[in-house]
């Protein structure tokens, strides 16, 4: 049986979202965050190749890595939908959403707050500098990227009701963690109208509302943690 070692508020609510909408058994072992620093004890990260979220694992076997999880997890139940087939219609968006999360937004979202990180700690005479390089990487490289994906996104939930069309995918579920981060940080808002509806009808299915209450009930959090 599948183990998700959960730390809490990070990139494994994808693994707990999964594995209730497939109605599958597995074992729950909660982490909690260091309440000072919001950062993985120790014990998760001796389990977790990189000390990062999230990592599940199945008898001797450990897989890391959000995609690699969501897979994992799927090929254990080769009948459900979650995943389209090849020569399924939806197939193609259903691969581009899937690995455009954490291979385009996620680093965008990621380098955004490092940026912000960075500005903000710098000493007083350099704060100048460093908030002015922030600002031209935002604009040459950040915003005119996450501009592209959620225009794309939006042009998709403006034909479907999902990303990749009329019924939930893993890549929906994929996107969540990515999706909420980019509207904490202010990146969705009144502009991207199909992405608040998405957000809004995620978080109103009944396996991410058992999910989220095995995951403390809060607000995930996007943080330079795990």
């Amino acid at each position: 049986m599948i183990t998700v070692h959960h730390l809490e508020y990070s990139q494994s609510f994808r693994a707990l979202w999964l594995l209730e909408e497939l109605g599958a058994e597995y074992e729950l072992k909660f982490y909690p965050r260091d309440p000072e620093s919001n950062l993985a004890p120790a014990d998760y990260k001796a389990i977790s190749p990189l000390g990062t979220a999230p990592v599940v694992t199945d008898g001797d076997k450990v897989i890391a890595e959000s995609n690699a999880v969501i897979d994992y997890i799927l090929d254990a139940h080769p009948e459900s939908p979650l995943r389209p087939a090849p020569g399924d219609p939806a197939r193609d968006k259903y691969l581009f959403w899937f690995h455009a999360c954490q291979g385009s937004m996620m680093p965008m979202l990621f380098t955004n707050m490092i940026f912000d990180f960075v500005s903000q700690g710098a000493p007083f005479l350099v704060k100048p500098v460093m908030k002015k390089t922030a600002e031209t990487v935002r604009g040459m490289l950040i915003e005119p990227r996450l501009g592209a994906i959620l225009d794309q996104a939006e042009k998709d939930l403006a034909a479907h009701q999902w990303l990749t069309g009329d019924e939930l995918t893993a890549a929906d579920i994929a996107m969540c963690y990515t999706m909420q981060a980019a509207e904490q940080r202010g990146f969705v808002g009144d502009a991207q109208p199909g992405c608040q509806r998405w957000i809004r009808q995620a978080a109103e299915r009944t396996a991410f509302q058992a999910a989220k209450a095995k995951d403390g009930g809060r607000e995930m959090l996007f943080t330079l943690g795990e």
